[in-house]
């Protein structure tokens, strides 16, 4: 299967999902509204999603602009030193990059605003046309956001010929996605803790009540977190597999080692996850009284079917090894091991998150205790996995010649994340239910209308959780594979220069301990600052709303026509979120270069074993932990363990409050600031190589 056939198959498929992605829209648009209530609040939330993302893109922008000025000057080597075309191509792709996640971000923002005021609306007609509207909304961001990372890749790969530029694409959109991801974690968990504490356990109001001046940014938050921010984070993710795939495959292909398919099969296996998306999305359906997570789950493995089924055909039918379809398909099979872990520590009927409820009753100090020690129980399954897919993908593909064992491990990455489509689409799905359930409450559509948009919002968060899990191994494989991208980057350099080539890094190397010492404290100090940040906003919110309960006159009672000033706490939440995201990125990047400037590639090998261990358990512990939290207080609020104003309740309201910054801050942002290391230390690896103090 020649390269070009490829090309056009790649972007054949890319085509058809962003057709697919321009029907959903318009069938999400056209679905009936009539609440002017709904429409109010909708647009509210509209146009505050639109002022912090662009605000916030416009940060990024100098950002990206100054990151671009130095990758002209120093990337892959000193202007001065040479050609400088490389240079501008490095340079180019990296603005490609970041403005490929940027766009994909503002579809599904753009899609996600209109389609939980529709999701609300159709739920006074039923749970099936609900779950439907919601379910294609997100398929929207789905469909965008991974055609857009197989377009991107696919041009810079063929346009350049030049894998390396890859890795300036990725880091692009890499850099983007952290701060992303980041800045939108802070800005939602600064509205979702403010909101929970003053409107929950201080007034005991419901969560959704239009009187609390919060309610709108924790709205807002839901979109611009968990739908711009988790939609860049997988853009991310999808890319650098890709990248490192593509980097390896070429250097095999260039060496003649093997069938030569290097690059052809990543192409290929890629474009065929996105098909088995798209008829993954356009297949998922519910019964008239059928469980939303089931249905969501259900759509899920049907494209992990579809995807494997089609790989095999392809590999039979243009004769690529099929060891490298076994590498793929572990990641694939492991990717689903590791959601269904995190849906048994994570879902409200399982016993963990009962558990859980049933220690809220002795306190919120039980509550606490409870869920760490569940998030610590429910890292050990998806490490084990992430090991396990590692070890089988490693020692499958080793025997087809030298290089291909880290090969094999990066196809692994590619297959995991080779359903990604669907594991967006249920994922934006999460935040446009939330948001529908508070506009149900909030258009006053009744008791009714408000259970059924309660039971799609369980459904919602318990396959975030998974969705969170799946992103968090998928990067664990990604990073791995990006371990080899680095190895292969240090020896071209080491070639180019007539130096020994590295074989691996000796952990008993004092540069190599060094490295990873620093390493596996990078996450938990990017963790720390986060949620530092969540808390120092959230403290200033909790001001203005107590300012805004005793100055309104009238708010407190919900007297007709007295409304909060809704646009004063998203401002808050804008403001401080901006001023918290870039310190925590900029750390990660800064102690890259430190430690690599003083302590080499060596140490630089270290750092990244320590930071790809140490992050994913925390980024695994924090976001089942958090999942937990918020189930848990849904069980409460159900019914169970006192029900909505008892201890428990309260107490399991203080748990989700910890959780909040858990598992939609911290814990998803830590799997980009792994990524970012990593094409930080591929794309300076000729400079540490000969510009360190300790070699």
């Amino acid at each position: 299967m020649g390269s070009t056939v490829v090309l056009i198959f790649s972007l054949a498929v890319t085509l058809a999902a962003f057709a697919f992605a321009a029907w959903l829209y318009r069938w999400v648009k056209a679905q009936p509204a009539g609440n002017a209530r709904i429409a109010e609040v909708s647009g509210y939330i509209a146009d505050g999603a639109r002022v912090f993302l662009n605000r916030e893109y416009r940060v990024l922008a100098l950002f990206a602009a100054g990151m671009a000025a130095l990758m002209l000057v120093f990337l892959p080597k000193p202007i001065w030193q040479g050609n400088a075309l490389p240079n501008i191509i490095m340079a180019v792709a990296y603005l490609c990059g970041a403005v490929f996640s940027a766009v994909a971000g503002k579809i599904g923002i753009a899609v996600a605003t209109i389609a939980n005021g529709k999701t609300a609306e159709a739920a006074t007609r039923g749970i099936r046309p609900s779950f439907l509207c919601g379910f294609r909304g997100g398929a929207v961001m789905g469909m965008a956001v991974v055609g857009t990372s197989l377009m991107g890749v696919a041009l810079v790969f063929w346009i350049t010929g030049d894998s390396s530029a890859l890795l300036g694409f990725s880091f692009g959109a890499s850099s983007l996605a952290l701060f992303a991801k980041a800045g939108g974690g802070i800005f939602t968990k600064t509205a979702d803790v403010a909101a929970d504490l003053t409107g929950k356990v201080e007034l005991g109001i419901p969560e959704d009540d239009p009187r609390n001046p919060a309610v709108i940014a924790d709205n807002v938050g839901d979109n611009v977190g968990d739908v711009a921010g988790m939609g860049a984070d997988l853009f991310d993710s999808n890319v650098a597999s890709m990248a490192a795939a593509l980097v390896m495959g070429s250097a095999l292909d260039a060496a003649g080692v093997g069938g030569g398919h290097g690059v052809v099969t990543v192409f290929c296996y890629a474009a065929i996850g996105l098909l088995a998306s798209i008829i993954g999305v356009a297949t998922a359906r519910m019964g008239k009284n059928g469980n939303p997570t089931f249905a969501l789950n259900s759509s899920t493995y049907v494209t992990t079917g579809v995807f494997a089924l089609l790989t095999a055909l392809a590999t039979a039918l243009f004769g690529f090894d099929w060891r490298l379809w076994g590498a793929s398909t572990v990641g694939l099979l492991v990717g689903t091991v590791i959601g269904i872990a995190s849906d048994y520590f994570t879902d409200d009927r399982r016993k963990p998150v009962h558990q859980t409820a049933h220690a809220s009753k002795s306190g919120p100090a039980f509550t606490i205790l409870s869920g760490v020690s569940y998030g610590f129980l429910s890292t050990m399954p998806a490490l084990v996995g992430i090991g396990i897919s590692a070890l089988i993908s490693y020692k499958l593909c080793e025997p087809l010649g030298p290089g291909y064992a880290m090969f094999g491990i990066s196809m692994a990455a590619v297959g995991m994340l080779s359903i990604v489509g669907m594991i967006i689409s249920n994922d934006a799905y999460g935040p446009i239910v939330d948001n529908a359930r508070g506009l149900a409450e909030m258009g006053g559509l009744g008791d009714e209308v408000i259970g059924i948009t309660d039971e799609l919002d369980s459904a919602g968060n318990t396959v975030k959780a998974v969705t969170k899990g799946f992103a968090i191994g998928a990067a664990g494989l990604t990073v791995i594979a990006l371990l080899g991208a680095f190895l292969s980057e240090v020896n071209e350099a080491a070639r180019a220069m007539g130096m020994a080539a590295f074989a691996g890094f000796d952990v008993m190397n004092p540069n190599v301990f060094f490295g990873m010492l620093v390493g596996a404290g990078v996450p938990a100090v990017f963790s720390a600052m986060l949620m530092l940040g969540v808390s120092r906003n959230a403290m200033r919110m909790v001001d203005e709303i107590h300012r805004q309960f005793k100055t309104i006159i009238g708010l407190a009672e919900g007297k007709p026509g007295v409304k909060p000033e809704y646009d004063r706490c998203i401002d808050i939440a804008t403001r401080g979120s901006l001023r918290e995201l870039i310190p925590a990125g900029l750390m990660t990047i800064l102690v890259t270069l430190a430690v690599g400037f003083i302590g080499g590639v060596s140490a630089i090998g270290g750092y990244l074993v320590g930071n790809i261990i140490s992050g994913l358990l925390l980024a695994l512990f924090m976001s089942n932990a958090g999942g937990l939290w918020d189930n848990a207080k849904k069980y409460v609020e159900s019914g169970h363990c006192g029900g909505k104003g008892s201890d428990a309740h309260k107490a399991a309201v203080i748990g989700d409050t910890v959780g909040d910054p858990f598992k939609d801050t911290a814990g998803p942002s830590i799997n980009t600031q792994i990524t970012v290391v990593s094409l930080v230390s591929s794309l300076m690896s000729a400079l540490f190589l000969t510009s360190s103090l300790f070699k």
